[in-house]
C-alpha cells in the first residue's frame, strides 16, 4: 500500500510547513491527485486519518480532488479526456498525444491556525 508511504511524506511536509509559520494546529489538508498515480482515495483517506490519531494534527480533514487523464493532440491541438488505452484523439485520430493532466499528486494548500 503507498498510500501510507504517500500520507507519511504529505503529513511530513505539512508539519514542517506549519513548523515554518508558527501555527499549533492544522484543520485541512488540499490535495489534487490524478487518475494516472494509481493512488485510490478511499486508501489516502484511511491512512491519513490513521496516521493522525493521538497527534496535535488530530482532527484535520482531507479534500481530495481528483484529476482525471487528459492530453492534447499534437496535431490538431483538440484537448480531451484519455479513456482507457485509447490514445487517439477524438476530432483526427491522430496517435501524438501530450499527456495535460492526471500525473499530478500535489499539495495544493494547507489551512492551520
Amino acid at each position: 500500500m503507498h498510500e501510507l508511504s504517500i500520507t507519511r511524506s504529505m503529513l511530513e511536509v505539512v508539519a514542517r510547513e506549519m513548523k515554518k509559520s508558527g501555527v499549533k494546529r492544522l484543520k485541512k489538508v488540499s490535495i489534487r491527485v490524478g487518475e494516472l498515480t494509481a493512488v485510490e482515495p478511499d486508501a489516502l483517506r484511511f491512512c491519513f486519518d490513521e496516521s493522525i490519531k493521538g497527534t496535535p494534527l488530530e482532527g484535520a480533514a482531507l479534500d481530495i480532488e481528483n484529476v482525471p487523464l487528459s492530453g492534447k493532440c499534437d496535431r490538431c491541438g483538440t484537448e480531451f479526456r484519455i479513456e482507457a488505452f485509447s490514445n487517439a484523439c477524438p476530432k483526427c485520430g491522430g496517435n501524438d498525444i501530450e499527456r495535460t493532466a492526471g500525473t499530478e499528486l500535489d499539495i495544493i494548500s494547507i489551512e492551520a491556525v
